[in-house]
């Protein structure tokens, strides 16, 4: 676990192995990291606690004892995404889940069951079955076509941990399975950055959502790309829904129409525009004349984008990992100080939020 582990953190700060014996503080030599690595040979407690330090790591993360390997991992990444930028975020994650399973163990928490029963598919063969998979996945979590209030805090329900972090720029996030160790149950995890927009964020995380449902297309005609688009517009907004909104066939949509749905179903404009042409509502002519003219800057730059405390956006944050935290102290299953490491605050945060204003400091 430690060399994997130790591996893993070195490439997340881009140090060659001897330069990681540089930034060593007692020092250790290019072969006793290299024999760590390998699994040879084990640090000792002072050189364990320096090799967290120079790598920016716990040492929970170092020495966890609850994830043995991401597994499935599927990058949101852009092209300029590097090696580093990857390592950076599985390390991120790793030591996320560290602590989310942790938690979970503190508590009790048996392992959920399976969110998605009989409906994960490796073979479609048209893009309305894509839009019929969507809905019958809603159907199984008894959603109807109502809009999501937050997609992370239905994801949580289901048992799915989600962690939002501040990944590199080029990496929107990832879904992966996780394999525990001691042979416990496997788990299903979304990542998704915290530097996006809400519309973008709630488009991520039905993304990935996507990928644990639709493993393949078995299908030349349906790049998986396109098939995890399709799911997502479809799964965000309902074909059946949208009809009832905005009603049958129409030559074109006003601007304050098209800003009152996306906001409604939290979704961008663009991604909106293509969802009308997709249930039949606008014509692919209209959805392509948009996009040449006044919705070509879209792409790029959400016009009146959701606001964080306001909409949907006031609800779209996970928040089950910090419940649990506060759970396990009102249980006195914890310390503060163990919680104020869990959460990543300063301990008087931490002491202040317990106390509220009840009782004067000691």
């Amino acid at each position: 676990m430690l060399s994997q582990r130790l591996r893993l953190a070195r490439k997340k700060a881009g140090f060659s192995m001897q330069q990681l014996a540089d930034h060593l503080s007692p020092s250790v030599s290019v072969q006793a990291i290299s024999k760590y690595e390998a699994g040879m040979m084990m640090p000792r407690s002072s050189v364990l606690m320096a090799l967290g330090k120079a790598l920016g790591v716990s040492l929970d993360f170092l020495m966890g004892g609850q994830v043995e390997a991401l597994t499935r991992i599927e990058f949101r990444k852009h092209s300029r995404t590097s090696a580093k930028d990857r390592a950076l975020v599985e390390a991120m994650v790793i030591e996320q889940l560290e602590d989310y399973l942790t938690i979970e163990d503190i508590l009790e928490i048996a392992p959920p069951a399976d969110p998605f029963g009989e409906l994960r598919c490796d073979r479609v063969a048209s893009f309305e079955e894509i839009d019929l998979q969507a809905q019958a996945l809603r159907d199984y979590w008894h959603l109807g076509y109502a809009p999501i209030l937050s997609m992370a805090g239905l994801l949580e329900s289901k048992g799915i941990k989600v962690i939002e972090a501040d990944f590199p720029e080029y990496c929107d996030g990832l879904v992966c399975r996780v394999k525990r160790t001691g042979g416990r149950p496997d788990t299903e995890a979304i990542l998704v950055s915290g530097r996006t927009n809400i519309e973008r964020k709630r488009f991520n995380l039905a993304h990935e959502l996507a990928y644990h449902v639709i493993r393949g297309t078995g299908n030349r005609n349906i790049k998986i790309k396109k098939a995890m688009h399709r799911f997502t517009s479809a799964f965000l907004v309902p074909a059946e829904s949208l009809r009832e909104e905005v009603g049958g066939p129409c030559r074109g949509i006003p601007y304050c129409e098209l800003i009152r749905l996306k906001r409604f179903y939290g979704i961008s404009a663009a991604g909106m525009l293509m969802r009308l042409r997709d249930v039949g509502i606008l014509s692919e002519g209209t959805v392509g004349y948009a996009f040449r003219t006044y919705a070509r800057p879209w792409r790029t730059n959400e016009p009146e984008p959701i606001a964080e405390d306001e909409g949907l956006g006031a609800f779209e944050k996970p928040l089950r990992f910090e419940r649990l935290v506060w759970r396990a102290i009102g249980d006195e299953l914890i310390a503060p100080v163990r919680a104020a490491q869990l959460l990543k605050r300063p301990l008087n945060e931490v002491e202040r939020s317990i106390r509220g204003g009840r009782w004067p400091e000691k």
